[in-house]
């Protein structure tokens, strides 16, 4: 069984000499040893552990082959970068857990305590790089065996191991969404019975396990399981208020929780945006909010794009999530998810699509995959004419900001413009200018250049009594 790939073995036969010279036992373990097992593709990092020093061993490998280390002393780790490929080493630990942190007592131990720290057997295997023993797995758990099973198990009792750390329970939802594998029927049922613990959690951990299974090929497989083994409650509540059917009169609407997993799932099909992604999980998430049900519309979500809008900035403050233009982004695309599909349904006209080019700006292209990942019917004669009317709505934006450059839009006439050609100063007069000639713009009346716009401008500001200076 090869599992040092072969583009690596002299860089690790090179740690292995410099861990032998320090007579310390050495071993490769976790991802690399996993996916190598699994035919996975090399993510361009190696961890290693030794019984020893990490950092010490981390040193003597910079010296013998010239490179930078970075010591975390604080960690008990150091690590290095050689030919592209980012290699931590850390000693062999032994950990022990207060009931109420998930920061560990860390005691130097041995290959065993290290492997008995690990979150699932299939993360447990580790490869020798001594010179005696190159290339032998040490496989205590069974790890080989679970992976032919794709099964995901703890190496200890699973109580034991969920319990010290709940971060492990995210991690158990993330590899069965990475991995395709099932969660071992002890640990679902621990995870159910531990859910709370995830309480101790910081958000920013939470968060950076809950963006890795949202960048999964299929992320509603992760979501399911959060949702089933009670974490989602404590991530994002406002999504289970998603759940179910309503029915008055023998009329029910869709289960948009269903539904926002579906289009969650076509967006990945097109794009490995993590922002767009948060787009698709958001953007019908004041539908709870805003429903509503009368005889002659029956089930109705009025203005949950802009509920849904408001909403965004509060989730992101409490998941931690940047607070910037990523958060701007994902704000604009449940504000705007609507607009692209009413143009769809009508009859598409050009001051329509300049307002949607004007407000969308950069983005417009973002919100059409997001609108085309929104088509969730079964219906095929509806998903067909649907997609045919959102192509129209496509070339009709391309023509349009060919000919009209709104994308983007900057005023040919700017406010400087418009108070030197009056002699006036920053005044309301001047936002009413500046607006009418926006909206005259985007409706068609004139076209999108100087001249055009300063006679426009002319005529307006003779409607409110200013005289232009000579």
């Amino acid at each position: 069984m090869k599992l040092i790939r072969k583009p690596h073995i002299e860089l690790l036969e090179t740690i292995g000499k410099q861990a032998d010279l320090l007579n310390y036992p050495c071993y490769i373990v976790g991802g690399y040893v996993r996916d190598k097992l699994l035919n996975r593709p090399f993510k361009y990092d190696i961890d290693i552990v030794c019984v020893g020093s990490g950092i010490e061993l981390a040193k003597a490998v910079g010296n013998a082959v010239n490179a930078k280390v970075t010591v975390f002393k604080n960690f008990g780790t150091a690590s290095l970068r050689i030919n592209n490929i980012d290699i931590e080493l850390v000693g062999a630990r032994k950990e022990s857990y207060q009931r109420n942190s998930r920061k560990p007592i860390v005691e130097d131990g041995t290959l065993e305590d290290d492997q008995n720290r690990r979150d699932f057997t299939i993360n447990a295997m580790a490869v020798c790089i001594n010179a005696i023993h190159f290339g032998k797995l040490i496989d205590p758990f069974n790890g080989v065996e679970d992976l032919k099973n794709e099964l995901l198990r703890t190496p200890l009792d699973p109580k034991q191991t969920y319990d010290d750390d709940p971060l492990r329970m995210l991690r158990a939802v993330r590899f069965a969404n990475q991995l395709n594998f099932k969660i071992d029927p002890l640990s679902l049922k621990t995870i159910k019975d531990y859910s709370e613990r995830l309480n101790i959690l910081s958000k920013e951990r939470i968060t950076d396990e809950l963006n890795k299974i949202i960048l999964c090929d299929k992320p509603s497989i992760g979501f399911y399981l959060l949702d089933e083994i009670g974490l989602l409650q404590y991530i994002l509540p406002e999504m289970l208020k998603l759940k179910g059917v309503d029915y008055v009169d023998g009329k029910g609407h869709k289960d948009n929780f269903i539904h926002t997993l579906e289009v969650l799932d076509n967006v990945c099909k097109v794009s490995e945006d993590l922002w767009l992604r948060w787009a698709a999980i958001l953007h019908d998430i004041a539908k709870p909010n805003t429903k509503r049900f009368d005889k002659v519309n029956g089930w109705t979500f009025y203005g949950h794009e802009v509920v849904g809008a408001r909403m965004v900035p509060k989730i992101f403050k409490r998941l931690r999530l940047p607070l910037d233009a990523k958060m701007k982004f994902v704000q604009k695309l449940v504000a705007l998810h609507l607009r692209p599909i009413v143009l769809a349904k009508e009859e598409v006209t050009e001051s329509a699509v300049r307002r949607l080019l004007f407000d969308a700006g950069d983005e417009i292209d973002k919100l059409m995959q997001l609108c085309d990942a929104d088509i969730t019917t079964k219906n095929e004669w509806k998903q067909k004419r649907y997609l045919r009317n959102f192509e129209l709505v496509r070339v009709k934006l391309k023509e349009v900001e060919e000919k009209d450059h709104i994308r983007n839009f900057q005023p040919p006439v700017s406010g400087e413009i418009i108070m030197k050609s009056f002699g006036i100063g920053p005044s309301r007069e001047v936002g009413t200018i500046k607006n009418a000639i926006k909206e005259a713009i985007l409706d068609g009346e004139i076209n999108n250049n100087y001249n055009e716009a300063y006679s426009f401008m002319l005529t307006q500001a003779k409607k409110l009594g200013l005289t232009l200076v000579e």
